[in-house]
């Protein structure tokens, strides 16, 4: 055996490999502070890999680091994002948004996928996928979406969010139900927003009962997924939670760094 091997033996194997994982940072704004959830970290570290809040910023070079420099990218929940991103004008029903999130999200999320960088999205880190990507929302679920038949899902639930709520149902072939394998899963949910023009880089891979899109996947790249419910609360107590985690974990120990010349032309 190599003095490496031997090293890397006792220093637990595949410890060393460990993925690194860049959280986008979650902002109080009252406090004018950012600020993390311990699920998303805790999950991403239960999974494997080492979670690291990124810095709030809106510069480019800054970001551009970030983004070489990480394995993956977890995309977090939070504010609304702000219509004018898809050319609405703000709803009554529209709660707060950052403009500065908005803007780092924004730069981070094309240079991640011109790299070919694992990416996963939760709530709002699906919505943002969809948006940037030239999708819209529906400001306000309750009073923008057009239920489907008399379907009435609650898509935010109260405390405690480790409860499943609804059912969703998932589309075969495609990451989402690789990973799952299966075809209907029950999810917790807390969101007012959601998709209501699906983006055509997006591909729509699962959904709630009242039509509601609950999941995408960006269909050439090898791992840009988003759900619209919150796995960092479940996983926990939830065998599929821990599913998605463990494979976008995998996923970033072996990314693929191939910058694809139409979208950055585009």
């Amino acid at each position: 055996m190599k003095r490496s091997d031997k090293m890397n033996e006792k220093l637990g194997g595949n410890a060393m490999k460990k993925p690194m994982i860049g959280v986008l940072p979650l902002y109080d704004t009252d406090k004018k502070s950012y600020w993390m959830l311990p699920d998303y970290m805790n999950a991403i570290e239960g999974a494997g890999g080492i979670p690291l809040m990124l810095p709030l910023t809106t510069d480019i070079e800054i970001i551009a680091t970030l983004a070489n420099q990480f394995d993956g990218f977890l995309f977090t929940g939070g504010h609304d994002l702000n219509p004018e991103l898809y050319h609405e004008h703000a709803e009554v029903t529209c709660g707060e948004s950052c403009i500065e999130r908005d803007m780092m999200e924004s730069i981070l999320l094309q240079k991640v996928i011109e790299l070919d960088k694992p990416t996963f999205g939760i709530c709002r880190g699906l919505q943002l996928f969809n948006v940037m990507l030239g999708g819209t929302l529906y400001q306000d679920i309750p009073t923008s979406l057009q239920l489907h038949g008399n379907k009435i899902v609650n898509h935010k639930q109260s405390p405690p969010y480790t409860d499943l709520v609804h059912d969703v149902h998932i589309e075969k072939n495609n990451i989402l139900y690789d990973i799952l394998q299966t075809d209907t899963i029950k999810v917790n949910s807390y969101h007012h927003q959601g998709i209501k023009m699906l983006s055509d880089k997006l591909t729509a891979v699962a959904v709630a009962e009242d039509g509601l899109v609950e999941s995408v996947v960006m269909p050439n790249r090898s791992f840009v997924l988003a759900v619209q419910w919150h796995p960092e609360y479940s996983y926990k107590v939830d065998d599929y939670s821990q599913k998605l985690f463990a494979a976008f974990v995998n996923a970033a120990k072996s990314p693929r760094y191939t910058i694809h010349i139409e979208d950055i032309t585009a």
